[in-house]
């Protein structure tokens, strides 16, 4: 295996273009200077969702050739859906390759 497609700390290695994502932590919520409390929730974006990549499959076959993932692990990605797995009581997303939106730089 190669640096970009080690298992990760959850012990799990996604397979062809699937990658393994930690959603990243919301938010604590905030208090106004009044002294209202507005709940994360608020600010939550019911778009897409932000996270760190934590391992990554070899790729797709195009054509008889490999096409590796363009991500790797330590990436912060955003996508919009995934699916929703739990390993040892952290939840984890599994999403395909082209479900990915964008690389935060």
């Amino acid at each position: 295996m190669t640096k970009d497609t080690k298992k990760s700390k959850a012990n799990i290695q996604p397979l062809g273009d699937r990658v393994l994502i930690k959603e990243a932590a919301l938010s604590q919520e905030k208090k106004t200077v009044s002294g209202i409390i507005i709940p994360i929730t608020v600010n939550e974006d019911k778009g897409s969702k932000a996270g760190k990549v934590v391992a990554v499959g070899v790729g797709r076959y195009e054509d008889g050739k490999l096409v590796p993932v363009s991500v790797k692990v330590g990436d912060e990605v955003l996508f919009q859906w995934g699916d929703k797995i739990t390993i040892e009581g952290e939840e984890y997303y599994i999403v395909k390759e082209n479900e990915l939106l964008a690389v935060i730089k």
